[in-house]
């Protein structure tokens, strides 16, 4: 099983003929995970041949509108499709009031329990876990309360080397669940099969990181270090570094040191500014300092 990401928009600000507002699906361990719901994360979600039924769990980062007023009408249309089962929201605190004023107002009434988990923490914490994925918040430092998320596989299992196994009848099919734990077996006669011997290396656990709008913040790298891929925000190049302190935002070249010093594996950026025509402007910046960094390419599954 592999992990796709699919970045569905990666604009700032305002939706545009050819951009959209962030949002992104992701696919990890037969999981559907949505984060952020820009406005037209819905149509978006359609061109990329997305279940809208797989979603359970939708991140969003913060409040400001190019993150979430697609929200709204994504839940609504859950409703529509005949969704019953319950669909966590997590986000920061004032989301649910958000999202339940204007189901109240609308009169929306839903078929499927919303749960929402609200965050309102300065430090990085565990909000999801099942028995493949984690999910940690990323704290940042935006003009409101906004937090990146952290996406990690579990260590699998080892896989069965069944050329091996198949030499000795004493092993059976219900003996594999150890073997793939890791264990060693022992024969009748007490010798001792090592579990390297019956076993091949599982592919390692790969890691996603989205940080969203922030300043540049070192306190991320150890948060995210070694993840297999960052998605790191770049609203201005570096000559307009004064004005992305001011308007909370990061710079094409902090976010490569962000990328060099938490040795990830590969970058890309996104969020950019509309004043921006020509987008490789901020791979030429972010290359000087971390070579392995990329433009987003919208509905384009990337493999983690």
């Amino acid at each position: 099983m592999s992990t796709y990401l699919t970045i569905l928009g990666f604009n700032s600000a305002i939706p545009t003929v050819n951009s959209s507002p962030t949002a992104q699906f992701l696919e990890m361990e037969e999981r559907s995970f949505l984060i952020d719901c820009g406005e037209g994360t819905q149509v978006q979600l359609r061109k990329a041949k997305a279940k809208f039924s797989k979603i359970n769990h939708i991140f969003i980062s913060h409040l400001h509108g190019d993150h979430c007023f697609g929200l709204p009408g994504l839940i609504a249309s859950f409703r529509l499709l005949g969704r019953e089962t319950p669909l966590h929201v997590y986000g920061p605190k004032g989301i649910r009031k958000m999202l339940e004023t204007i189901f109240t107002i609308t009169e929306t009434h839903r078929g499927f329990e919303v749960v929402y988990h609200e965050l309102d923490k300065d430090y990085s914490e565990k909000i999801y876990e099942d028995n493949r994925v984690e999910v940690y918040t990323i704290p940042l430092d935006h003009r409101i309360y906004c937090n990146g998320y952290l996406f990690k596989e579990k260590p699998k299992d080892r896989h069965l080397n069944m050329k091996e196994i198949a030499k000795y009848k004493e092993i059976e099919t219900c003996d594999y669940h150890n073997i793939k734990a890791g264990k060693d077996f022992v024969l009748s006669d007490g010798y001792v099969l090592k579990n390297e011997i019956l076993t091949v290396d599982p592919a390692p656990p790969v890691s996603y990181a989205f940080c969203s709008d922030t300043r540049y913040l070192e306190s991320v790298i150890p948060i995210i270090k070694n993840v297999t891929l960052l998605y790191h925000e770049s609203t201005f190049l570096h000559d307009l570094k004064e004005m992305a302190d001011y308007t909370g935002h990061t710079t094409a070249q902090e976010a490569a040191v962000i990328a060099k010093r938490a040795e990830v594996g590969k970058l890309i950026l996104g969020h950019f500014s509309n004043r921006y025509g020509d987008l490789t402007v901020f791979t030429d910046e972010a290359r000087t300092i971390f070579p392995n960094t990329f433009l987003p390419k919208a509905l384009e599954p990337v493999k983690i």
